[in-house]
């Protein structure tokens, strides 16, 4: 994805993430879970990813940073990962999965969650890839009518793990994507 690619009404320019992100993807990550916990949501909490977890995630996948066009804050980013046996078992290629889709709230326009979503499946129909996979906590309704309201269809359970390696249920959905 060039980040300078995006639907004409997209206010964002995005960008894959480097080593010196970690501090900004903690913060997003760290506010995100803040909002959660204001709004009710039972899903993250402050402190559980650090800057350990995204430098293996920008090693081991991708991790995409969106800024506000023009001014160049960062307000969003999302992981992708080419597996995720935890919790969707063995599957064949042909699907990347959407992890940690974060917007900061203060700073970013509503409706970026959408966008950054859609940005995120641009870059799988890029890498040629068929399907758009994520996961969310089953206790989060809301969550996941979020994600069917956006092209997503229920496929399943599976069941993740916390940082102790504590097992947790999350449904499972799946976008096929057009090229």
């Amino acid at each position: 994805m060039d980040s300078g690619e995006a639907a004409t009404d997209d206010p964002f320019v995005y960008r894959p993430a480097d080593a010196a992100d970690a501090g900004t993807l903690v913060r997003l990550r760290d506010d995100a879970a803040r909002w959660m916990i204001a709004n009710g949501i039972e899903q993250w909490q402050p402190g559980e990813k650090g800057e350990k977890h995204f430098l293996r995630r920008i090693e081991d996948g991708e991790v995409w940073l969106a800024s506000l066009r023009g001014e160049g804050t960062v307000v969003g980013a999302w992981e992708l990962w080419w597996s995720d046996p935890t919790a969707w078992g063995e599957r064949p290629d042909d699907a990347a999965y959407v992890h940690r889709l974060m917007v900061d709230r203060a700073a970013a326009p509503r409706g970026a969650g959408r966008l950054l979503l859609a940005a995120a499946e641009r870059r799988i129909a890029e890498l040629g890839l068929a399907h758009s996979r994520l996961d969310c906590v089953r206790s989060n309704p809301r969550l996941r009518a979020y994600y069917e309201s956006a092209g997503y269809v229920h496929v399943g359970e599976g069941v993740q793990r916390d940082r102790e390696g504590n097992p947790y249920p999350v449904t499972l959905l799946e976008k096929r994507l057009t090229h």
